[in-house]
């Protein structure tokens, strides 16, 4: 099955295509891929268009082009409207990037070109970072305009590196390589600059059926995700939940006697 739409009206913000079982979210607002409440909004729907595609098992996030992957959000836009719309707007990004977060397939972000601002607050929403090779800087320089990364930086980046180093990088804004970034762990990998995307496409389709039970992977993101938000006990019991649920599947039955018979399993996503 392929799906292709530029999710936009006159202006092509979102490309979003599906073919393969994975689904491409492309933020295209040249130069930079800032993003506004309508970029946003266009954003959540393709979220929405991926999770209810019961063939889309892996969604990839890259911005158009290869200088970018995204600028965060738009500065002009921003110092043009009042306090309230502001409020509004982060309120309504934050929605966005929280169901990205919940939807229960893989989330890749594929960093393509520099990742700073609200650009790195919507990659670290996704669940894996992959970063292309001398292509950018990535950081949360906020600070340098009298504001905090307000879509969800401080409570992703502290939840991913640590709660001092977050608030280093926060307070000092400082923007780094992408190479750095793997070292404290923002990063999973950085992919070699000419060979980047289909490196990126190799890699997510480690995670597509046959070769591995998508539920399983969606069951894993829920119960970490989630998880980690609870109590031990209670992350303990949503494993057990999920759990159950998967000894239930059909891909759990051919996982297991795939393994008593000594053959490769071959996983249909049910």
């Amino acid at each position: 099955m392929v799906t292709t739409a530029a999710v936009s009206g006159s202006e092509q913000l979102i490309n979003y295509t599906a073919e393969g079982g994975i689904a491409w979210i492309e933020m295209n607002d040249p130069p930079a891929n800032t993003y506004t409440y309508e970029m946003m909004r266009r954003m959540d729907n393709a979220i929405l268009g991926a999770r209810m595609d019961g063939d889309v098992h892996v969604i990839i996030l890259r911005g158009a082009g290869d200088k970018f992957f995204s600028a965060g959000a738009n500065i002009t836009m921003l110092s043009s409207v009042t306090p309230e719309f502001k409020y509004y707007f982060c309120l309504h990004a934050n929605e966005t990037l929280n169901r990205l977060e919940q939807t229960p397939k893989l989330v890749i972000a594929a960093l393509n070109g520099h990742t700073v601002g609200g650009g790195l607050e919507i990659a670290l929403a996704a669940d894996i970072r992959l970063a292309r090779r001398d292509a950018g800087k990535i950081g949360l320089p906020e600070v340098a305009l009298g504001v905090l990364p307000g879509t969800g930086g401080t409570q992703r980046l502290s939840r991913l590196v640590g709660k001092s180093r977050a608030i280093e990088l926060i307070a000092t804004g400082r923007t780094f390589s992408f190479e750095e970034a793997e070292e404290i762990g923002l990063v999973n990998q950085v992919f070699a600059r000419d060979t980047f995307l289909e490196e990126v496409i190799e890699y997510a389709r480690q995670f597509l059926p046959p070769i591995k039970a998508a539920h399983a992977v969606g069951h894993i993101k829920r119960a970490v995700q989630s998880g980690l938000e609870m109590s031990f006990g209670e992350g303990l019991a949503l494993e057990r939940e999920l759990q159950q649920h998967l000894f239930q599947s059909e891909d759990a039955h051919e996982g297991l006697a795939a393994y008593v018979e000594k053959r490769t399993p071959t996983f249909r996503a049910k």
